[in-house]
């Protein structure tokens, strides 16, 4: 996982590289010609613009959070709890037994705001990197997924363009 330098796997370098997954930390830690080069012996690469994507959506979700000036999780942490303490009730009144009151109130916990935040951060994640997949295979496996990133952040600037009347 390169973490610190642009550039810092190279044709040069490349080669003793034993890893079949590499996940991009920093910016552009490996060079476009290494990047072909680990492409075609079979090593996965995945991109710095997916990777480093759940920071910048975290940041995302604290400023909406900051726009709302309502913490996440406000509005529907009693609903939530009062919910699975009806549906605890009513699976103890199905099967005649009870559960100890200290698991009952684990379960029937609401979850914290990071819970929320950790739940979207994933949603978001699986939701992005299904997409560069989908886009991969699209191009029958002939780009990796840093390419495929690339080409979802054009087709979504595209879009976006087009909704606002900018491009055609």
């Amino acid at each position: 996982m390169p973490a610190a330098l642009e550039n810092a796997i190279t044709m040069e370098n490349a080669p003793r590289i034993k890893a079949k997954i590499i996940a991009e930390a920093a910016n552009g830690p490996i060079s476009s010609d290494a990047s072909s080069g680990l492409y075609d012996r079979g090593t996965l690469v995945l991109p710095d613009a997916y990777v480093n994507a759940g920071g910048v959506t975290v940041s995302y979700f604290e400023w909406l959070k900051n726009l709302s000036h309502v913490r996440f999780g406000r509005m529907e942490k009693r609903f939530e709890e009062r919910s699975a303490r009806e549906m605890l009730r009513a699976m103890e009144k199905a099967t005649g037994r009870s559960l100890p009151h200290e698991e009952s109130s684990n379960i029937a916990k609401g979850p914290e705001e990071i819970d929320l935040v950790n739940s979207g951060l994933e949603e978001t994640m699986i939701q992005a990197y299904h997409e560069i997949r989908e886009i991969k295979k699209r191009h029958d496996g002939k780009t990796d997924l840093r390419m495929a990133s690339m080409l979802a952040a054009i087709d979504k600037i595209a879009l976006a363009y087009a909704d606002r009347g900018i491009f055609p």
